[in-house]
């Protein structure tokens, strides 16, 4: 394998044949299929890793959701070549986690990008109250009339680190597609996103899915047993817009 470094453009081994065609075949088709492509591409060695790396050095700039799934399946590689790239490249993740109050998303972003999402949806709500102030921080929880007053880029930090991390599938901003797709219906929602099975609700932790089995917009979770307003103001938000 060639010699990774912090310009991948040195590391793309011209003299193979099969690299060339297995990039631009990559490349070529959507995203859908790509996601598809990817384990195929980790478990094919060296030059299957060479693609996702020069595909991830690629997108550098302007990173798409397909770069955060090619980013957490390179983070579990444990080849120091590949680990040696994404230190030297990617050191903070692929996103770059503004926040508007001074809070601090690497936790977060880590645990996400390990797939840990019970602990990251702990931690976001966590966060959400340290954004909000004192009084939510220690009570844990949050207000709605709390809710607007989060400001557009961290509200769009949390939600980005989620879809990014997830395949597309977790995040406030896909819960709020599948809401406005079922004619703002709450029922529906709860029902869609396995918050709810007829009359029970579903119980915390355990019969909640913490891994990309879950439907889409399963997570990050909302308590609706104090009603639908946070979650309701949360899709109202102006980051949305």
């Amino acid at each position: 394998m060639s010699d990774v470094s912090s310009n991948i453009n040195d590391a793309i081994p011209e003299d193979q044949p099969s690299f060339v065609d297995k990039y631009n075949q990559f490349v070529a088709v959507n995203e859908k299929k790509q996601m598809q492509l990817v384990p195929e591409l980790v478990v094919q060695g060296s030059v299957g890793l060479e693609v996702l790396m020069k595909f991830l050095h690629q997108g550098k700039d302007n990173p798409k959701v397909i770069h955060g799934m090619v980013y957490q399946s390179l983070f579990a590689v444990e080849t120091p070549i590949v680990q040696d790239f994404l230190a030297a490249n990617f050191s903070k993740g692929i996103l770059s986690l503004h926040s508007d109050q001074g809070i601090d998303y690497t936790e977060l972003q880590e645990l996400l990008v390990k797939q840990d999402f019970l602990e990251a949806d702990r931690l976001t709500m966590q966060k959400l109250c340290e954004i909000v102030g004192a009084a939510a921080t220690k009570r844990k929880w949050l207000y709605f009339s709390e809710v607007e007053s989060i400001p557009v880029v961290d509200l769009q930090t949390i939600n980005n680190l989620w879809l990014f991390n997830s395949q597309g599938k977790f995040g406030f901003s896909v819960q709020r597609e599948l809401w406005l797709a079922l004619n703002q219906e709450f029922p529906k929602l709860w029902e869609a996103i396995n918050w709810k099975s007829g009359n029970n609700w579903t119980r915390y932790p355990q019969q909640f899915t913490w891994n990309l089995g879950a439907p889409k917009g399963h997570l990050p979770l909302s308590n609706q047993l104090r009603g639908v307003q946070v979650i309701k103001a949360i899709f109202a938000h102006r980051a949305w817009h």
